[in-house]
C-alpha cells in the first residue's frame, strides 16, 4: 500500500486517500485540485513543458507535473498551449502550478497514511 496510495493519488488526486478509506478527505482533494486545473485551463492559463531552459520555466513544469492524469491529458489534448496575453491567463496558469503542488502535498500525506505514521 505504500507504493499504491501514493502512485494513484498522484495519477488521480485524492484516490490514494480514497483507497485507504479515508473518504471525505479523498474527496475534498479530487474536488478542490481538479476544480483549481480546471478553471486554470478555462482561463486560458499556460501549461509548461519539459525543457531545459529559464529556471522559472523548470519550477512551473515541476508545479505543473504534480497534478498528474490531468497535466498527462492536457498535454495529450494539446490545451493549455496559448501565449499569456492578458491577466486573468496568468492567474489561470498559476491555478494549475498550486493544482499540482497540493497534490504532491497529498500523495506525502497519503503515503505517510499508508505507512502508519499518521492517522
Amino acid at each position: 500500500m505504500s507504493v499504491i496510495a501514493p502512485a494513484v493519488g498522484w495519477l488521480i488526486p485524492g484516490l490514494g486517500h480514497i483507497i485507504q478509506r479515508r473518504w471525505i478527505r479523498g474527496v475534498l482533494l479530487l474536488i478542490s485540485i481538479t476544480a483549481l486545473f480546471v478553471l486554470g485551463l478555462m482561463m486560458q492559463g499556460h501549461i509548461y513543458k519539459a525543457n531545459g531552459g529559464d529556471i522559472l520555466d523548470i519550477l512551473g513544469f515541476i508545479g505543473d507535473l504534480g497534478a498528474g492524469g490531468m497535466y498527462i491529458a492536457t498535454l495529450a489534448t494539446n490545451a493549455g498551449q496559448g501565449a499569456i496575453a492578458f491577466a486573468v491567463a496568468d492567474y489561470g496558469t498559476k491555478f494549475m502550478i498550486v493544482a499540482g503542488l497540493l497534490n504532491f502535498i497529498a500523495v506525502a500525506d497519503a503515503y505517510h497514511i499508508a505507512i502508519g505514521k499518521k492517522q
